[in-house]
């Protein structure tokens, strides 16, 4: 049983897969304060509340846009199951041609969804990660990635709106009624909601142009189902993209 662990800015997701399967997912906040052995309890409870012993784990891999919970979480991993965990970086083998500038540059989640994708869907394809921010990841019918794009995701302009704003409330994000909002909470709610769709279904667009051929587009992140179904595009909305990605490149890094 394989144990991954995706660290985001906002929420950890972490699942155990056994032969392919996900046998379970779940979230954890993403505390930076938090110590390696209170994450380690924390992993423990959750492994325990989805009947997962420790010791049936037999390997971990973790990706991670937050370095700093990163290695907190290595040593937790570590201390709770006896043994090492893989960290997606630079040394790791990917089986994906990186064409940008600074193939370090590249996010770790980023690389961990195109690998997904490729996989299940083929190229070339555009992978879209609503979560903290909404990035756009761009592979082409080589199978390269060759670039993306990343803008503010719907809650931390929500936030920015709220908090920077005296009048503009915090709201839920429920389907927009219309793109004209007679009211406050409508108006944010088109502004926000169909504003990421109508931006995302551009955005694919000019890729596609820029590129020269249609491509596919997977939608992942705990956004995902608010926004690409709003969407004009045609998304293929994958929740568990990550975790595929990750349980991939364990299996292509694992010692025989």
């Amino acid at each position: 049983m394989i144990l991954a662990i995706d660290v985001g800015n906002t929420n950890i997701v972490l699942g155990c897969i056994r032969d392919g399967a996900i046998l379970f997912e779940a979230r954890m906040a993403t505390d930076r304060i938090k110590t390696s052995d209170q994450y380690c309890a924390e992993l423990k409870t959750m492994l325990e509340l989805f009947g997962v012993a420790p010791e049936d784990v037999e390997g971990t891999i973790i990706s991670s846009v937050v370095p700093l919970v990163q290695q907190v979480l290595e040593r937790a991993v570590a201390r709770l199951t006896g043994k090492p965990c893989l960290t997606v970086g630079p040394g790791l083998k990917t089986g994906l041609n990186i064409r940008i500038d600074n193939p370090a540059q590249a996010g770790s989640d980023l690389i961990v969804g195109a690998v997904a994708a490729i996989e299940a869907y083929g190229a070339p394809l555009c992978v879209i990660d609503l979560g903290t921010a909404t990035t756009i990841s761009v592979i082409d019918q080589k199978g390269a990635f060759v670039g993306g794009t990343i803008a503010p995701g719907v809650m931390l302009s929500l936030n920015a709106l709220s908090s920077g704003t005296a009048q503009l409330p915090a709201i839920s994000l429920e389907k927009p009624r219309c793109a004209i909002g007679t009211n406050t909470v409508d108006s944010m709610r088109s502004g926000l909601l169909l504003g990421s769709a109508a931006m995302l279904d551009g955005m694919v667009e000019r890729i596609e142009e820029e590129l020269g051929y249609p491509v596919k587009v997977v939608a992942t992140g705990g956004l995902a189902k608010f926004i690409a179904p709003l969407c004009k595009r045609e998304m293929i909305i994958d929740d568990n993209l990550l975790l595929k990605g990750l349980v991939i490149l364990y299996n292509r890094n694992r010692k025989p």
